[in-house]
């Protein structure tokens, strides 16, 4: 495939998928957090624990959904992950208990995974071909940071509108504005599947050695050989516990800057419209110079805006100071994450093993959906208020040095 010839809607398309998978079981939670607490009749901790069942049914989902994308073409897997993904927002919007919920995150798990996320990765990477795969995965997560900044935004008006009818806000107006933001979001996600089973047609320009004939057991071990396929686990690993972290920082507006529930949420939107302008940046910059330097150059960054907030200098009373070093973090984590499957073609990893190295990679490199939430939550509960957040801050600095020392030895070693 020569990407000259990859048209600008394929990718497009992706990435209105992939980040419409994600809006029902993270987007919400993470503009909405305070509220959805409030709906779900949830603490911190609770919260957690359904992350963590997701991200139990994710692992396996992951190894067994990598190699189906080797053998598949995305466009029917995507659809079908996107269709079953928005029925359970029928679900959502009925406000389960807990252990109904924990369930209804066991499913999505499965569905935003294993059909789905092996497919994405490997068609962009296709679209990017050798030259461009920072600009290939750097539009890619910018562009669904954009999308998820739209759809928030478009949810927070919602939201806000319905609950200014009223001039007490109760429980049940809350819940009421918030179920029609779960269906205008479950809608959503049900169109794009369309979308992308009508046109998203990979078929027309991908090469005949982007697929496997034959899913077995000698793909598993030809990856695992692969030095870059270890690396990438501990550099994902570490980049996505500064993914979680940022779930909190419309709690952190709640808990600690005093704002309401609407100002909170609208701190969440806010981070969704950095990640595009990260992600489209540091994608040209990478194809301009190297995808390993501004891997290792993410991590930095968020190691010094974890600090601040470890420093204990971000306070009620310092609003600007907050916003800065929200930005300084945000920015950092989402270099990180536009660039770890940017630097695969740097190291050697075939493209029709693509979904397989994906799938072993993800398995490793995504348990923070297991840890992370229950461990963010746990702090939290442990010590209410500014202290609790900067134990969680504590957690994103040591990953980050963690993650800086495995991507230096990965641009030093693929140089």
């Amino acid at each position: 495939m020569s990407p000259k010839k990859a048209p600008l809607y394929i990718l497009l398309l992706l990435i209105l998928a992939g980040e419409a998978v994600f809006i029902l079981p993270f987007v919400l939670a993470r503009v909405f957090r305070p509220t959805v607490l409030e709906v779900f009749g949830l603490d911190n901790l609770q919260l957690g624990l359904c992350f963590s069942v997701y991200g139990v049914v994710a692992m396996f989902s992951y190894l067994l959904g990598g190699p189906l994308a080797d053998r598949f073409l995305p466009r029917k897997l995507i659809a079908i992950a996107l269709w079953l993904t928005a029925s359970g927002g029928l679900l959502y919007a009925a406000f389960p208990n807990l252990l109904v919920l924990q369930i209804l995150y066991a499913y999505w798990g499965f569905t935003t995974i294993f059909l789905f996320w092996a497919p994405m990765i490997k068609a962009t990477r296709m679209w990017g071909g050798a030259a461009s795969q920072g600009k290939a995965f750097g539009f890619l997560d910018g562009g669904r940071g954009l999308v998820g900044a739209i759809l928030g935004s478009i949810g927070v008006l919602v939201f806000s509108m319905l609950m200014s009818k009223e001039g007490v806000i109760n429980l049940h107006d809350t819940r009421i504005a918030f179920r029609v933001v779960i269906y205008v979001s479950s809608a959503i996600v049900a169109l794009v599947g369309v979308l992308v089973w009508f046109f998203l047609k990979l078929e027309h320009y991908s090469e005949s050695d982007a697929r496997i004939d034959k899913i077995n057991m000698s793909q598993i071990g030809e990856v695992m050989r692969l030095p870059s396929v270890w690396l990438l686990m501990l550099i994902i690993l570490c980049a996505y516990v500064g993914y979680k972290v940022t779930d909190i920082f419309s709690l952190y507006a709640s808990d600690v800057m005093l704002f309401d529930q609407l100002e909170s949420a609208r701190v969440g939107t806010f981070l969704l419209y950095v990640r595009p302008l990260v992600g489209v940046l540091v994608g040209l910059l990478a194809d301009r110079s190297r995808t390993t330097l501004w891997l290792t150059i993410g991590f930095v960054i968020a190691f010094a805006g974890a600090m601040l907030y470890v420093s204990g200098i971000v306070t009620h009373s310092a609003t600007l100071l907050f916003a800065f070093s929200t930005l300084i973090v945000a920015s950092g984590v989402y270099a990180v994450r536009c660039l770890y499957f940017a630097v695969m073609e740097k190291g050697k990893i075939p493209l029709h093993l693509t979904g397989t190295s994906v799938g072993l990679v993800s398995l490793v490199g995504y348990t923070p959906d297991v840890f992370a939430g229950p461990l963010i939550g746990y702090l939290l509960e442990l010590s209410p208020g500014v202290t609790g957040h900067q134990h969680v801050f504590v957690v994103l600095a040591a990953f980050a040095l963690i993650g800086f020392g495995a991507s230096w030895f990965y641009a030093h070693k693929y140089r």
